[in-house]
């Protein structure tokens, strides 16, 4: 009787090792908080050692801003879509509102990463930027202009979403809420306007 060989191990390319690592991390993330979850332990998930972690990433602090990035790159692009798959002529409204509904779906899907609130500076520096990212979209969506009212409408909006979509997480997410928090929303910033500019 002959022993089994184990199976060979594939090397894999810079590409698919960091992204390995990003999706062992972003799982990690997805249930622990920041202070909770450690490099070592990703490192183990993603099969590789704490040492190709800091390669790819620096440090522990840049391997979650990355994975805050690639999330809310994974958002835009499913905001985007959403709004993109629209018929020709749906209102300024109704568009805010798809834009609200992904944005909900997105933290529905990362309700207990949305709950840590000790994130390190790189990783507020990445939403700082979805921020301004997201009020140039709104403001272009709404043709909104470059007065301080309509700028503060929005910010107001977007802080609005930030806190209610905190609070409807911590709830669980209870689908009986959604709508009335798309309402509330779209009523915050419908009155913060004036009216929907288009």
């Amino acid at each position: 009787m002959t022993a089994t060989q184990p199976p060979l191990r594939r090397r894999l390319g810079p590409e698919e090792r960091r992204d390995g690592i990003l999706a062992a991390a972003r799982s990690a993330f997805a249930t622990a908080s920041y202070a909770e979850v450690s490099v070592p332990a990703i490192a183990r998930q993603a099969g590789g050692s704490p040492a190709i972690v800091f390669h790819y990433f620096g440090s522990k602090e840049g391997l979650y801003a990355a994975v805050v990035e690639a999330d809310l790159a994974h958002l835009a692009d499913r905001q985007r879509a959403a709004d993109q798959a629209l018929p020709a002529g749906t209102t300024a409204r109704d568009r805010v509102r798809t834009w609200v509904l992904a944005r909900l779906d997105h933290v529905a899907a990362h309700a207990r990463g949305s709950l840590a609130r000790e994130e390190p500076t790189a990783a507020a520096g990445v939403r700082d930027r979805a921020r301004t990212d997201d009020l140039a979209l709104l403001t272009d969506l709404l043709q909104a202009n470059d007065s301080a009212r309509d700028r503060f409408a929005l910010l107001g909006f977007l802080g609005f979403l930030d806190a209610a979509g905190a609070a409807w997480a911590s709830a669980g997410c209870p689908e009986d809420e959604r709508h009335p928090m798309v309402e509330a929303s779209l009523g915050a910033l419908e009155g913060a306007l004036g009216d929907w500019r288009r």
